[in-house]
């Protein structure tokens, strides 16, 4: 018995003895987290996205960031490094690359050409099967960690979530706390990269707002929405679109008229927020393995959560659904005619809904919806 407790008592010295001294480059800071709206109100919870309808299913892991073509394709990347085009009625795809990365973000250029925010390699454009980079570092900088990418005219407006940790260290720049993120435009037209803004809180995803007037922002580690005005009475300040959300804000999409939605990675946690005024316990966190440092951040329970607002920042809509079938977690959302189309970080395929059943005034989708497109087959490789 004497010898059982003195291996416990030595095990425990050990583990303290790791979660204390380990070396570490995460130097947290205290803040104060804001108290979590909760599920309640315009949170309420639902199950508004049990029955979504997927798409492309098996074809590849983690569809993490979608983007709808003219033509009414989708085309997203796999965590393998591929970059799909998936056609319109969801019966085929083609291999458009392999961007020997992670793709994440997605959008078009002027000519219809795919670009990407690759979280190891830049910014990207796909052409000819081949993933030509556009832009590596900003103002002196490498890119860290590039997550999305949104287009007007030649302006390519996308985010650099974190100079000091890449992909799948996102945990340690939570833990953190530290605004480590840029909002960066690249010009087609000269090839230049210029920083927009710095000092972000994980800068995730971004949207051009009406008329280029401003961008948004995600600050995932913030739970908030920054706008940066460009024209305007407003140009040159910076606002916040929304405020204390109720989980951590991921992709953002405007649909050119009268909404912007946002995809909720995960919900907020309330052992996390408590945290917020203990630097040196999230120090201790920070030396745990990435996996474990997950499950103490975000429930077990797949949790699919999307938010719409209108162009005044109130919510119009809540989309949800708490359960183990759920499609979660969703990372990137995109209204296109009569649908909305998700995107997920670790999902086996991309989803959609109707959009009347988010917003009242949308039509529905005149197919019937509830039968599932014609199975996946390669066109090419």
């Amino acid at each position: 018995m004497r010898k059982l407790l003195a291996v416990a008592v030595l095990g425990l010295l050990f583990v303290l003895a790791y979660l204390l001294l380990k070396p570490t480059a995460v130097d947290p800071v205290a803040w104060q987290a804001p108290a979590a709206p909760g599920l309640v109100g315009a949170h309420a919870a639902n199950a508004r996205l049990k029955d979504v309808q997927r798409l492309a299913a098996g074809i590849g892991i983690g569809p993490e960031g979608i983007g709808i073509d003219a033509d009414g394709s989708i085309v997203t990347g796999f965590e393998d490094g591929r970059v799909i085009r998936l056609s319109a009625d969801a019966g085929h795809y083609e291999v458009l690359a392999n961007t020997g990365g992670r793709p994440l973000g997605i959008g078009f250029a002027a000519d219809g050409a795919p670009l990407v925010a690759d979280a190891r390699k830049g910014l990207l454009r796909i052409a000819d099967g081949q993933a030509v980079p556009l832009a590596t570092e900003a103002a002196g900088r490498a890119l860290g960690f590039t997550d999305d990418v949104d287009v007007a005219s030649t302006q390519l407006l996308f985010s650099d979530a974190s100079t000091k940790f890449g992909y799948h260290q996102y945990m340690l720049d939570v833990l953190e706390h530290r605004p480590h993120g840029r909002l960066l435009i690249h010009d087609s037209g000269t090839g230049a990269t210029t920083e927009l803004a710095r000092d972000l809180y994980f800068a995730n995803g971004v949207a051009w707002g009406p008329d280029d007037a401003y961008v948004l922002v995600s600050e995932t580690s913030a739970y908030r929405i920054k706008r940066i005005w460009l024209k305007g009475a407003k140009a040159g300040t910076t606002d916040l679109f929304a405020d204390n959300l109720p989980g951590f804000p991921d992709n953002l999409s405007f649909n050119g008229r009268d909404r912007v939605w946002v995809a909720l990675a995960g919900p907020r946690d309330a052992g996390l927020d408590a945290l917020a005024e203990w630097p040196q316990l999230r120090r201790m966190l920070a030396r745990l393995p990435a996996t474990i440092q997950q499950r103490l951040a975000f429930s077990p329970i797949k949790h699919g959560h999307v938010l719409g607002f209108d162009l005044q920042g109130r919510v119009i809509a809540d989309l949800q659904h708490h359960a183990a079938d759920a499609y979660a977690p969703i990372t990137s959302v995109e209204e296109r005619g009569p649908w909305l189309y998700f995107g997920s970080l670790n999902e086996t395929s991309i989803a959609r809904l109707p959009l009347n059943r988010a917003v009242a005034d949308a039509e529905p989708p005149s197919e019937g919806w509830q039968q599932a497109p014609t199975a996946p087959l390669a066109a090419n490789h």
